[in-house]
């Protein structure tokens, strides 16, 4: 019995193994290239590309519970669909997917909408999985503390209707406890949702104004337009990327990421801990600034 954790080099994946790790399991992970695999002791790697089936072939054998995680790549959709399709021949009943909450509400939002349709494959298979519904990823701001602390803006569009921001810290322990949950029951569970959140849902004006508090300077909210956030996207990331970004701008202003009732006391008591706080996220990095 083996758990196959895929992204596993991404900040979330490397996270969740260390939590497999540190309870026991028998880990595996998934790697396209092992010179650049740095796991602790006991880890197998096993080397594969969602596009490769040999290589998932290879890599799914003797596996009985799968983590899956997919970059934001054009082709994400289709490497999701191969995984699970492959997995489902390999006999893999025991499923953990990371999707992104309102899924089904952003459907304009070419991530979002292949995340839902990914859903959507796995009740129709039939499959039995945790679908983790993650809302905006709160370390996502690290890459823009040099614009707050040097232009006193925050730029992301967050926009009135707010997100409940999670850490991703916290979204790897529950997908590594939900991972064990399933690997260790006696049958394959049946498949369910879980909306991953943080314990406070933010505007772009109070994170701004958190941001304030810890600077000890004005930070003012700056992230209403669109258009703009693409064309400065553009400067580092693809343009379709960029494009897919500001898609989730947009919704983020007219819809926000909000949870539902009971969601943030549900994931509390999960953890057996308080969720991390945006405010603990600004504080530590401004230190480390």
């Amino acid at each position: 019995m083996a758990i196959l954790v895929t992204g596993a080099t991404g900040n979330i994946g490397a996270q969740v193994i260390q939590h497999l790790v540190n309870k026991g399991a028998d880990v595996r992970a998934l790697v396209r290239d092992p010179s650049k695999a740095n796991f602790p002791a006991g880890v197998a790697v096993v080397t594969g590309d969602f596009l490769d089936v040999d290589s998932l072939r290879s890599a799914f054998e003797g596996v009985t519970t799968l983590f899956l995680l997919n970059a934001v790549v054009p082709d994400e959709f289709t490497q999701a669909l191969i995984a699970l399709n492959l997995a489902r021949s390999a006999g893999i009943e025991r499923i953990v997917y990371l999707s992104v909450i309102h899924a089904d509400v952003y459907v304009n939002v070419p991530h979002f909408a292949g995340k839902f349709a990914v859903e959507r494959m796995i009740e129709q298979m039939g499959m039995a999985a945790t679908i983790l519904r993650p809302a905006y990823f709160i370390q996502n701001d690290v890459a823009i503390k040099d614009v707050i602390t040097g232009y006193g803006v925050y730029p992301m569009p967050v926009g009135g209707r707010g997100l409940a921001m999670i850490d991703v810290r916290d979204i790897a322990e529950i997908a590594a406890l939900e991972l064990l949950r399933r690997e260790q029951a006696p049958q394959a569970l049946p498949t369910n949702r879980i909306n991953l959140v943080g314990p406070d849902t933010l505007t772009g004006t109070d994170i701004a104004a958190i941001w304030s508090d810890v600077l000890g300077r004005q930070i003012n909210y700056g992230g209403g337009d669109t258009a703009a956030f693409e064309q400065n996207l553009k400067q580092f990331m693809p343009p379709w990327m960029a494009y897919d970004m500001r898609m989730m701008g947009e919704r983020f202003l007219t819809d926000g990421m909000l949870p539902e009732g009971g969601d943030a006391e549900h994931l509390t008591t999960l953890l057996g801990r308080p969720l991390h706080s945006y405010r603990e996220f600004a504080k530590a990095t401004a230190a480390a600034a």
